[in-house]
């Protein structure tokens, strides 16, 4: 006769095992991705969290919490180095079933969540992580459209919150105003404005420590080649501003289908062209002292890796350097998640720094996030 109980202890203990297993697996796999990424001398990589699925933007609360949004998983996270060993030890699951809530941003013990259609508030989040609060819904009026519907979210200088509404397609012209916008709102999202217009889609972007000037990445348009047209660093300096889409690549590349009905002189054109799609997204501008001087105040872009391309590139973190205001070059900073077979093994989303000067980046492809830090004796 089947002794129930035992029966069941023997399904608990049988599921307790897979999950060890699974959770080993994805270490190792983790550890092998890790052993593969390369960095300038004197720089190390490490796996802070190992089982973030579709892990994508990131924001820190005030107690070290390291917040994660995704795109199609439609859960938020929540990270603790509880220890202090640069490794983290609690994960959390603040929110699941959201729609696509790829953009967090933190502000006075609140984390916001951009879901494609509206923004939410969990308020007192870093006291109810094991409890998470209902969330309050602070904006919900933006387009439901899922093409470039995922979004990007941070506080600026102003204590406003940024974010932008993609296009609905890969080359159209939207018959809705809100498309192809970067726009702003008060916390309480009472107050929502329009800043610039013509962007295609940005998924990432900063402030400039000094000028505060906004860059942006945006991701050029598809189907019209492997090198055409670039992908862009731009910069947002004041309300009304364009930046040509979808009339106007690059600064100089008329649209073949939208290019006569405007000319790229109307518009303003990007502060750097990437090679074309390289995807990059999330950015930041290095306001640390951990890591030598020559990186200060410089921005790392991660370039998320092309998906059209006949031969495939990007999948790296790339570093700008500026001088008196202006882009003077892009290097390669940690690259390795595009194997030498062209096999692509993770795909880098979005940089966070923390207190101790390191950065954290994030992979949406093997659910991981990375740990970059300087060491002053290798």
């Amino acid at each position: 006769m089947l002794n129930v109980k035992r029966f069941n202890d023997f399904l608990k203990l049988s599921g307790l095992f897979i999950l060890l297993i699974f959770t080993s697996l994805k270490a190792v796999q983790a550890q092998s991705i890790q052993n593969k990424i390369k960095l300038p001398k004197g720089f190390v990589i490490s796996i802070f969290a190992d089982d973030v699925p579709d892990a994508r933007s990131m924001t820190l609360g005030t107690m070290g919490t390291v917040f994660v949004g995704t795109r199609k998983k439609g859960d938020v996270y929540a990270l603790q180095d509880v220890d202090g060993d640069g490794k983290a030890d609690q994960r959390y699951l603040i929110a699941t079933g959201l729609f696509s809530p790829n953009g967090v941003a933190y502000r006075n013990g609140s984390l916001f969540v951009a879901e494609i259609n509206r923004i939410i508030r969990f308020d007192n989040i870093e006291q109810n992580l094991k409890n998470p609060p209902a969330p309050v819904v602070v904006y919900d009026q933006f387009p439901d459209k899922t093409h470039h519907g995922w979004k990007y979210l941070k506080f600026g200088p102003d204590n406003r919150l940024y974010t932008a509404i993609g296009a609905p397609c890969n080359i159209c012209e939207p018959d809705a105003k809100i498309f192809t916008s970067l726009v702003r709102l008060t916390p309480d999202g009472k107050k929502m404005e329009i800043l610039a217009r013509g962007i295609r889609n940005t998924v990432g972007f900063d402030w400039q420590p000094k000028t505060h000037y906004l860059y942006f990445s945006e991701n050029g348009r598809d189907n019209l080649g492997d090198d055409v047209p670039p992908d862009e660093l731009n910069k947002w300096t004041q309300k009304g501003q364009h930046f040509g889409y979808p009339y106007c690549h690059g600064s100089e590349i008329a649209d073949p289908e939208f290019g006569k009905l405007k000319k790229c002189q109307q518009f303003v054109g990007p502060e750097w062209k990437f090679k074309a799609h390289l995807a990059p997204l999330g950015m930041h501008f290095y306001r640390g002292k951990q890591f030598p001087k020559l990186y200060q105040q410089q921005l790392f872009v991660a370039q998320h890796g092309s998906w059209n391309r006949s031969k495939p590139h990007g999948y790296r973190i790339a570093l700008l350097k500026f001088k008196q205001g202006k882009v003077i070059s892009e290097t390669v900073f940690a690259e390795g998640w595009l194997d030498k077979n062209d096999q692509v093994i993770g795909r880098p989303v979005d940089i966070l720094e923390l207190p101790d000067g390191s950065l954290l980046v994030s992979d949406d492809y093997a659910g991981v996030i990375y740990k970059i830090s300087y060491v002053n004796n290798l």
